[in-house]
């Protein structure tokens, strides 16, 4: 049998990281090769990882062939679907995953379209329901990805922004989504110096680029020079509640932060 390896279809799900390998093999070794690999043609779909190792250990393994795949967006997109569907995809990854089947079902659509519209209008009218895809609108894509549309667009921005050297981070969990995509919006150099901080300074980064996007605060304006004592103490109570408010948003927002850390502490776990 002849199992062809395209390099860029192997790639196009993230690796699995040395201990995922090493647990997949351990459990080849003991328990065989369950799962059928996924041929198109010669060409290998799905199971990259099980042919090596079987190949390595000489491990006997089934194949199966996919009979629905018409092209490589195809595969691409049985690809992503398969992956969402699993419990080990990190957050970051279900969303780039998300992203990459908007792509092409939007690349898919706008290509019947324009193939419609070159049409003579009897054939493009008669097309018209067949031509017709469902559009994935950003919630559709967060709920595929079981994100919400507030960290999926963080995902699109450190996707657009974001040095390799961060999104190699994000993907190892040693910065959080949210974090990740403040510092993304910082240059490129910033970026990578923040990573080679390690797990505290790209906290503390991320935090700095908060804190720089509020708004500034307004100076109190003063008393009038003419003003009685009553006025004089209702001005100093009045300073005196705006700075007790500002330290007690200054609290909330360590709390944030403690929250935050607490919850990435505990995923590393």
């Amino acid at each position: 049998m002849t199992i062809t390896i395209n390099e860029d279809l192997r790639a196009y799900i993230d690796p699995l990281t040395e201990d995922e390998y090493a647990a997949l093999e351990r459990s080849l070794l003991s328990e065989g090769c369950r799962d059928a690999l996924v041929l198109w043609g010669d060409l290998l779909v799905d199971g990259h990882n099980r042919y090596s190792i079987c190949q390595k250990h000489g491990i006997p393994f089934n194949t199966v062939q996919n009979q629905t795949f018409q092209s490589m967006d195809d595969v691409h997109l049985w690809m992503i679907d398969n992956h969402l569907g699993r419990r080990s995809v990190s957050d970051f990854q279900r969303g780039v995953l998300a992203l990459r089947k908007k792509e092409i079902v939007a690349a898919r659509l706008a290509q019947a379209q324009a193939q419609q519209a070159s049409e003579e209008p009897a054939a493009a009218e008669a097309a018209a329901p067949s031509s017709t895809a469902p559009v994935l609108t950003r919630e559709a894509v967060a709920r595929a990805a079981r994100v919400s549309s507030a960290t999926l667009g963080q995902i699109e921005k450190i996707q657009k922004t974001a040095a390799p050297e961060l999104v190699s981070a994000v993907k190892a969990g040693v910065i959080s989504i949210n974090a990740a995509a403040a510092v993304a919006s910082l240059p490129g150099e910033k970026q990578v110096a923040a990573v080679a901080g390690g797990k505290k300074e790209l906290r503390q980064v991320a935090r700095q680029v908060r804190e720089a996007r509020l708004p500034p605060k307004p100076e109190p304006a003063p008393p009038p020079s003419d003003a009685t004592p009553e006025q004089l103490e209702i001005h100093r109570l009045t300073l005196l509640v705006t700075r007790l408010t500002e330290e007690r948003d200054q609290l909330k927002k360590k709390v944030q932060h403690l929250t935050i850390a607490l919850a990435e502490a505990r995923g590393e776990q």
